[in-house]
Parts: structure tokens; sequence; C-alpha cells
């Protein structure tokens, strides 16, 4: 029998599978445990289960004498000292699959909302009592059918973003550092461009990059001033992958139209300078936040430790 330590609060559905075969530590309210909390109650556990916004340090894995896994309730594990993990033989698994259609949804969310600008004309109704009569030509959108969309760091997500796409008829083209075979992109209807020509020729650049040091502000001053004018930026990845202060100066300038963005540079709070453009689109990095997804990443997690101490090669294994 296992003792597992779950970090986080979330949905209860699905945890009855490891409670019913081990000891399973969560936490008793509706706030995810804090760092201290974490440090005392490790100690003993084999297993920590964490989710993003908790940091996995080597001074936290060291505290867990018996620590074997973390079962991270994310896609990125960029909160994990993986180089700690690997040294001291601490496996680590994520939870790629259900994240894929939500965090797909929530960039066409975005992506509209930008393009039909519902989130100005929802706050401007609002201020004047819902009695709001626009002169014709104030507050123009733009379609999205015949538009290009540039799809940047093309995995499961970026994938079924380009789906999406396609069906709202957008010409898709996509950058990956392993550019796939014909045949595939054929059969998926898209088009590879290396980073600077996909960035020259679309309407619309969406990001699904994972964070790495390599992909340390990949958007920055430079990348924003290659787009076209009036394009569109979407951001459902991580804030850091974006300059954000050259992106702001991007949208003040108006080379930039507008930006959809889930996620921000300082610990996804966005600086001044994005709340004071009106035209942005913000979420506050929702991208997995539907009962759905969350019940889906339990049992997704749930599926990782009972493999991980079934001694199954069939879980989502980062180290």
């Amino acid at each position: 029998m296992a003792k597992i330590l779950v970090g986080f609060n979330t949905v209860d559905e699905g945890f009855e599978r490891l409670c019913a075969q081990h000891t399973v530590i969560r936490p008793q309210t509706n706030k995810d445990l804090r760092t201290e909390e974490l440090m005392e109650l490790i100690e003993d556990c084999d297993i920590l289960c964490s989710t993003i916004t908790h940091a996995v340090t080597g001074e936290l894995m060291a505290r867990g004498k018996k620590l074997k896994l973390v079962a991270n309730y994310a896609v990125g594990y960029n909160n994990i000292d993986i180089d700690y993990a690997r040294v001291h033989g601490i496996a680590v698994t994520n939870t790629p699959r259900s994240v894929v259609a939500p965090t797909a949804e929530l960039a066409m969310a975005l992506l509209l909302s930008c393009t039909r600008r519902t989130a100005e004309l929802d706050r401007r109704i609002r201020e004047v009592g819902g009695k709001l009569r626009l002169p014709r030509l104030e507050m123009l959108g733009t379609n999205l059918y015949g538009k290009t969309i540039g799809i940047v760091g093309y995995g499961n997500i970026g994938a079924a973003v380009a789906k999406r796409c396609l069906a709202f008829g957008l010409r898709v083209l996509y950058y990956k550092r392993t550019r796939l075979a014909p045949e595939l992109e054929a059969a998926q209807q898209i088009e590879y461009r290396p980073l600077e020509d996909l960035l020259r020729e679309s309407d619309i650049v969406s990001l699904h990059t994972p964070y790495t040091l390599a992909s340390h502000h990949q958007i920055g001053e430079r990348e924003l001033a290659l787009m076209k004018q009036g394009s569109i930026l979407i951001n459902t990845a991580r804030g850091s992958i974006v300059d954000e202060d050259a992106l702001i100066a991007a949208l003040k300038s108006g080379h930039l139209a507008t930006a959809g963005l889930d996620v921000f540079e300082d610990k996804d709070v966005p600086r001044p300078g994005l709340l004071e453009l009106p035209q942005v689109v913000m979420t506050p990095h929702v991208g997995t936040k539907t009962y759905e997804a969350w019940r889906s990443m339990v049992d997704e997690l749930v599926d990782n430790v009972l493999g991980f101490l079934d001694g199954s090669p069939n879980i989502s294994r980062i180290v």
C-alpha cells in the first residue's frame, strides 16, 4: 500500500480507485496545500500529486525520503525540477490527453472574441445600461473565413486548434521543430512554414509551444515586427513565451490589432499596460477549467499513479 499526497483541490470523482487501494492525503478545504504544508506532509509519502501552481523544487523532493513519483495534474511540467528528479530516480508524469479539447476551445473563444469584439461590446452595452446604438462604421470586426492562421507548436493542442480553424474556413500554416511527413500535412490540410515565414504570412498567430528555456520570449520585439500590420496574437500556452512589454508596445502602436491571452509573463498576472488596452481579450489561465476536463484529468492522473505502481509502461511519463 502506497502513501499518496494530493496537493491540490479538484473534483472528488475519480479518486475512489486510489483510495480503495492506498492511503491518500487530500486538502481538507477547497484550497490547494501551501508549500509549507507540502514540506511537512511529504516526508513519508511515496507519491506526490502536484499541479502547475506547485513549485516542486529539489528541496521539496529531497524532503520526501520515500518519494518515487511526481504525478502532475497538468500537461505542462515546468513547475517541476526535472533535472533533480532525473538524477535522483524520481519518475514524473503529466496529463496531456485531457487538456486538448478544452484548451483548443478556449483558443477559439479568444480568437472569436478578438475578431468580433464581443468582450468590448459586452462592456460597452453594460456601461450604457443596454441602450447601445453604434454608428455603422464604429467598432467593426473582421471575418475569420478566408484568413490565414499560423500555429506555432503543432502538438496535440495545436492540431486540435487547426481542425477547428479549418471548419471556420481558415487556411492553416504550422511551425514545429520537426516537420511532419508530407502525407500527414496533406491529410490534415496544413502547410509547413519556418517560424519567420509563418509570422509574415499569417493574419492570426496562435501559440501552443511548451515552455522551456529555449522558448522563453520566442515571440519578442523582432518576431512581433515580422507579423502583419493589423494581425492578431493568441496565447493559451505559457506567458513567458511572449515578451509582454514588446507585445504591449506592438498593440499600442497599432501594429497588432488585438490579442487574446489566457496566460501572462508575471505568474499569470497581466502587466498594467495590457489592462489599459480595451481591444485585448484576457482570461485568467482557464484553458482546462471545465468540469469535464478536470474530471478526465483525475482519471488520467490516477491511471498514471496506478500504472506506475503496477510497473506498466503505458503511462504519460516525462522522466
